[in-house]
């Protein structure tokens, strides 16, 4: 989750930008401003000023700012200490620093060995 140079198949929302929609990517979404309904992406990268709510299904989860409702993570979800995850998530490896925030119902379910 470390990367920062964009590629071809990333996206990124704006601090200020509001969003109301689908969003299909290949590759990394990140978002700083506010996005609402379905979002289907391999890495989601959440920023401190971002809010993302609707129906999320991605590979990885990073999350600095605020994201809610239903929420699908195949692989690992990172709850930073400025990160705040309501709602209904299932995921398979969860990470939570200090003052990061959870409320919810939480689902575990095992890795998909043929994304590894």
């Amino acid at each position: 989750m470390a990367e920062t140079t964009p590629s071809a198949s990333s996206l990124t929302i704006g601090e200020g930008v509001t969003f109301t929609g689908s969003i299909s990517a290949p590759g990394r979404a990140t978002i700083n401003g506010t996005v609402t309904g379905e979002i289907t992406v391999n890495d989601l990268h959440i920023g401190a000023k971002g809010s993302v709510s609707g129906s999320i299904d991605a590979r990885t989860i990073d999350v600095h700012g605020i994201l809610a409702q239903n929420i699908l993570c195949h692989e690992h979800l990172m709850i930073h200490r400025d990160g705040s995850v309501s709602g209904k998530l299932d995921y398979a490896e969860i990470e939570i620093e200090r003052g990061g925030q959870f409320m919810g119902q939480m689902t575990q379910h095992l890795s998909d060995p043929s994304n590894a």
